[in-house]
């Protein structure tokens, strides 16, 4: 018999206020007696998760508050949507900092930021983690962003990719520049690095210029762990071609396995890299209680907290489209969006699994305010995992990234209740394989 797939766990949160779960902070539940903006709270959720053999608390981000709905930012900050919300970077010391094997993914886009500058954030970064740091490549994707940014316009879609690739492009070769050997720190001549060994880069591209030697030695992981989502056409190409993890939503057994079989397909033959090589994780919200009754009555609290007029902003901000300007009973198939346009097709799959029904701009609102559109599974653990297991076995999923419901409650009963079931089970590792988050999330 072949072995039982093991979950790569990832906690999916923001550094914020609020993360995916719209009006989570009006759970009662949510941070009694933290708040999110002291290290307190985080190394308390680092160590929850670590308890729970997690590989990485994964941070997602937004550079400015969403200002497509009415053309305004007004509904985004009335209604705490992802906001206010604290630069990622910031906390990733005082994550791995009060842990031992916890990664940290952390998303930072490749927007606004110097690729000089970047590649040496990311490799202060590793060194400070010991090796468990991943980025999370974006490109910005709201107006707002881009407006906070000083552009009148935002770059085309296409585009955008051709400058993330370029970017990955001059990163890479700074992080690469140092040979191995290159420190020689010899106290009796003075001699610290050895130039020859310590190539100069000089990029002169479309869109970066580059001239100098990277500013850290090489780091523990050497390059950061690379993590993509991509869902657009292009977008899982440039995933399929760069990245070691991807992190995707698919309300369904059968979006998952169509997800993944094409991403095999293009690891294989579009960029020579062998199927199983890079980590599928697929979104997932869970609520666990001792009893399916319990479960359900957190559930519904969960829902209740969802601002409607919140939950249609979100919307709007993260795909582009202003839908104060469309009834809410009117339908929103067939719309193209210029912002996340698998996330999109989500919300649709969420109501049918065929995409057929219609769904309206409040049921998408409120499918997606309550976690993007990804499944959510309520119940025991045992529901849970017998979940887990089938997107694991049928879907194709190597792991899962849990998105907040209430913090650090959420992650609390999942560690308490579901990893002991998981374990039980042999879908869990009782150890972890390496030091590295590299090393980790790549185990089998």
């Amino acid at each position: 018999m072949p072995a039982k797939k093991k979950a790569h766990l990832l906690g999916f949160v923001q550094h914020g206020v609020n993360s995916h779960a719209t009006g989570m902070w009006r759970n009662f539940k949510d941070k009694i007696n933290y708040d999110f903006a002291r290290p307190a709270y985080w190394r308390h959720m680092a160590r929850t998760m670590e308890r729970g053999f997690f590989d990485a608390m994964f941070i997602a981000d937004e550079l400015a508050p969403y200002s497509t709905f009415g053309d305004s930012s007004d509904a985004t900050v009335k209604y705490a949507v992802q906001c206010p919300t604290h630069e990622p970077s910031t906390i990733v010391p005082i994550i791995t900092g009060a842990t031992e094997r916890l990664g940290v993914g952390v998303t930072l886009s490749t927007m606004f930021m110097h690729p000089y500058a970047m590649s040496r954030l990311l490799s202060s970064l590793d060194h400070l983690t010991e090796g468990r740091v991943a980025w999370n490549v974006v490109s910005s994707y709201s107006k707002s962003e881009w407006e906070a940014y000083g552009h009148v316009d935002m770059t085309p879609r296409g585009e955008r990719y051709d400058k993330m690739e370029e970017y990955l492009d001059v990163c890479y070769q700074l992080w690469d520049s140092w040979a191995p050997d290159a420190i020689v720190a010899d106290k009796a001549t003075g001699v610290y690095a050895d130039p020859d060994k310590v190539r100069l880069i000089d990029h002169q591209g479309k869109y970066f210029k580059c001239k100098g030697r990277h500013f850290c030695a090489p780091s523990p992981q050497g390059r950061p762990v690379i993590w993509q989502a991509g869902s657009s056409d292009r977008g899982r190409d440039f995933a399929a071609q760069h990245a070691e993890a991807i992190f995707a939503v698919h309300p369904g057994v059968d979006r998952m396995k169509q997800y993944a079989s094409d991403l095999d397909e293009r690891l294989e033959t579009k960029f020579d890299r062998r199927a199983g090589s890079v980590k599928y994780i697929y979104g997932l919200q869970t609520v666990v209680a001792e009893t399916r009754s319990e479960a359900q009555e957190k559930y519904e609290r969960i829902k209740a907290c969802i601002p409607l007029e919140g939950a249609v902003a979100w919307m709007s901000g993260h795909f582009g489209l202003d839908f104060s300007k469309m009834r809410l009973d009117e339908n929103v198939q067939n719309l193209e969006v210029p912002g996340i346009q698998g996330l999109f097709e989500s919300i649709i799959y969420a109501k049918d699994p065929d995409g057929k029904v219609p769904v309206t701009v409040k049921e998408a609102a409120l499918i997606y305010a309550q976690g993007m559109g990804m499944p959510v599974a309520v119940g025991t653990a045992a529901d849970i995992a017998d979940q887990m297991e089938t997107y694991m076995d049928e879907g194709g999923a190597d792991g899962f990234m849990l998105a907040a419901t209430y913090t650090p409650g959420c992650f609390e009963e999942f560690v308490d209740l579901v990893v002991p079931e998981l374990q039980r089970r042999g879908r869990l590792r009782t150890a972890y394989e390496g030091a590295t988050l590299r090393e980790n999330l790549l185990s089998s």
